[in-house]
């Protein structure tokens, strides 16, 4: 059996920036074990699978090397790279099937790939002994949503957090975001941890932006922001708030690194 397959870095300009995801797309679901045993051997943060459905679009699942997840912008950004460039060049949209419902990218201005995710306002909460555990001090503030939301209180204290794994690993959540005030052009920065999913840390993560951009919207006042995620590959992200719509639109550039054939024995 003989599978394409991409690899991607999304969110970013160049390569070995952003965030890489591997595409594979199939022509009928294999069973779930093996779509887990190759995420595995790719080793990346997330491998989207795609299948072609009756309606002219696609379907998309993901998984780490660990778990499918239910949610993961940046490989559907990097999908969308890929039904673009190879699959179906001739379109200028793509929507995807998903368990998250469906995900709508277009094809913008200079290369940019402006992609709809669901909107995950979070609610203020009282900090967990665990979290706090997790970052050795208690955040300014904490907000839930699909994860914990940390506030710290500047971009430094974002770019120097070492939480302890272990912790975060602990708490009933998929993942905790770390962040901040921005400077320079970007109005907010953040970090994403999420062993339990067998991601220390994701380079950039477009589903955090699901919370993380109504979060900012709210309290800058307005819909339109610049995200810089300053891990250490690091990515930018522009997006916009979209609450009459549940929604909300983060826009990057994806960036091919491989293409390739997975060879698999039956």
């Amino acid at each position: 059996m003989r599978i394409p397959i991409w690899q991607v870095d999304a969110f970013t300009d160049g390569v070995f920036g952003g965030n890489p995801a591997a595409v594979c797309p199939l022509e009928a679901w294999l069973p779930d074990p093996l779509l887990l045993a190759i995420a595995a051997e790719n080793n990346l943060s997330e491998t989207a699978f795609l299948l072609r459905d009756a309606v002219g679009g696609w379907a998309i699942r993901w998984f780490t090397p660990e778990i499918e997840i239910e949610l993961c912008g940046h490989a559907t950004l990097a999908s969308a790279h890929v039904v673009f460039e190879h699959l179906e060049p001739s379109r200028r949209e793509v929507t995807f099937a998903s368990g998250s419902g469906p995900l709508t990218v277009t094809r913008g201005e200079g290369g940019l790939l402006v992609m709809t995710l669901p909107r995950r306002a979070p609610l203020a909460c009282e900090p967990p002994p665990t979290l706090v555990r997790a970052l050795g001090r208690r955040p300014a503030e904490t907000w839930r949503a699909r994860d914990y939301l940390a506030m710290l209180g500047s971009e430094d204290e974002v770019r120097a957090v070492q939480p302890h794994l272990q912790d975060v690993a602990a708490l009933d959540a998929e993942g905790l975001i770390v962040t901040a005030p921005g400077s320079g052009s970007a109005d907010f920065v953040s970090r994403y941890f999420a062993p339990q999913a067998g991601i220390a840390e994701d380079p950039v993560t477009g589903a955090a932006h699901s919370t993380l951009v109504p979060f900012w919207a709210a309290r800058l006042g307005r819909a339109r922001l610049e995200a810089h995620q300053v891990s250490r590959r690091g990515g930018w992200l522009s997006c916009e708030d979209r609450p009459e719509a549940g929604t909300v639109v983060v826009a990057g550039r994806a960036v091919e690194y491989l293409a390739g054939t997975i060879t698999l024995p039956g």
